[in-house]
C-alpha cells in the first residue's frame, strides 16, 4: 500500500496577463504532435484547444496523409506534414528533422492520436532527447513511454503527463483498482520519482509535482467522452507556451478544462455534450476566470 503523502496544498494561480502591446510571439509558439489515419480528431481537438487558450501560434505536426483534414478543421492552425505510409503510419525521421520541428517552440504537446508504431516511439524518444522547452505527453505518447520506460532518463526541461487511470496503471504497473483507490499517493510517488508533473485525470483530477497537490473541483460526467483528454493536452501546452511554471500551468489548465465542461453541460446537458463542445465553451470559462481576478482586486 502506498504511503500517504504529506503534500503542500495549492491555491490556483491567476490566469496569464495579456499585455495590450502583445503579439503572436508574446503569447507563445507551440506545436502539438500526433494524429494518424482514423485518429485525426484527437490532434484537431488538442490544437484548437491551445488556440482557444491564448496561444499566439499553434502548429499541428501530423502525418502528411491527414494534413489536409487537420488544416481544414480550423484555418487559424498552422500544419506541418511528416512523411508517412497510409498503412504503416509515420516513416522514420532524421535527428536533424526533429531538431527543426522543435526549433523556436515555447512548448510541445505530443501523443494525441499518434498511434504506437515503432516510428512514433522513435519520434517521442527524439523529442525527449532534444527538447529544451516544456513537453506535455498524453494518450499514445504515454502508452509508448510506459512500454519503453522513457521516464527513467534525465531531462533538462519541465515535463507534464496527463494520464487517465488506465494509462497510469500501465505506467506504474499497478492495477486500475489500486490507481483509483490511492490516487493521491500514487500520483505523488510517481511525480517525485520521475521529477515531472502528473495530472491524474478523473473526477477530482489530481495535479502534483511530488511536493504540492492540487485537487480539482470543476467538471462533470459529460466530460467522460472521447476527445476530452485531448482538449486538456492543448490547454496545458498553451499555458506552458505562455510561460507559466509547469505545476501552475497544469493546475490552471485542469481547472479551466473542467469549467469549460461545466459551461458545456449548462448549454447541452451532461448527457448531450461532446468533446468538441469544450472548444466553444473555453472562451466563457476564461471569461469567468478573468471576472474572478477582477473581483479579487
Amino acid at each position: 500500500m502506498p504511503h500517504s503523502p504529506d503534500l503542500k496544498p495549492f491555491t490556483l494561480p491567476a490566469i496569464p496577463l495579456r499585455p495590450a502591446d502583445g503579439h503572436k510571439g508574446t503569447f507563445g509558439k507551440i506545436s502539438i504532435m500526433g494524429g494518424s489515419v482514423g485518429m485525426s480528431g484527437a490532434i484537431c481537438l488538442a490544437s484548437v484547444a491551445a488556440l482557444r487558450s491564448g496561444s499566439g501560434l499553434v502548429t499541428a505536426v501530423v502525418p502528411a496523409s491527414i494534413q489536409n483534414i487537420v488544416a481544414s478543421f480550423e484555418p487559424c492552425l498552422m500544419t506541418t506534414g511528416l512523411p508517412d505510409d497510409c498503412e504503416s503510419g509515420l516513416l522514420p525521421l532524421s535527428e536533424t528533422r526533429v531538431t527543426t520541428l522543435l526549433q523556436g517552440r515555447d512548448a510541445i504537446g505530443i501523443g494525441p492520436g499518434m498511434g504506437r508504431s515503432s516510428t512514433a516511439g522513435q519520434l517521442l524518444r527524439d523529442v525527449l532527447a532534444q527538447a529544451t522547452c516544456p513537453v506535455v505527453i498524453d494518450a499514445d505518447g504515454l502508452n509508448i513511454a510506459s512500454e519503453q520506460s522513457m521516464f527513467t532518463h534525465p531531462r533538462n526541461f519541465p515535463c507534464v503527463i496527463t494520464p487517465h487511470p488506465g494509462e497510469f496503471s500501465r505506467l506504474t504497473g499497478r492495477s486500475i483498482a489500486d490507481v483509483e483507490k490511492y490516487r493521491e499517493e500514487m500520483a505523488q510517488e510517481f511525480a517525485a520519482a520521475h521529477q515531472l508533473i502528473v495530472a491524474l485525470k478523473g473526477p477530482g483530477t489530481i495535479v502534483t509535482d511530488g511536493i504540492r497537490l492540487y485537487r480539482n473541483n470543476t467538471g462533470n460526467s459529460g466530460m467522460g467522452t472521447g476527445g476530452s483528454g485531448d482538449v486538456l493536452t492543448g490547454i496545458v501546452t498553451s499555458l506552458l507556451g505562455q510561460r507559466l511554471p509547469a505545476f501552475e500551468a497544469t493546475a490552471l489548465a485542469v481547472h479551466s478544462h473542467g469549467l469549460a465542461g461545466d459551461v458545456a453541460a449548462e448549454r447541452f446537458t451532461e448527457r448531450g455534450m461532446i468533446a468538441s463542445d469544450l472548444l466553444h465553451c473555453l472562451p466563457e470559462a476564461w471569461r469567468r476566470l478573468e471576472h474572478k481576478v477582477l473581483l479579487s482586486k
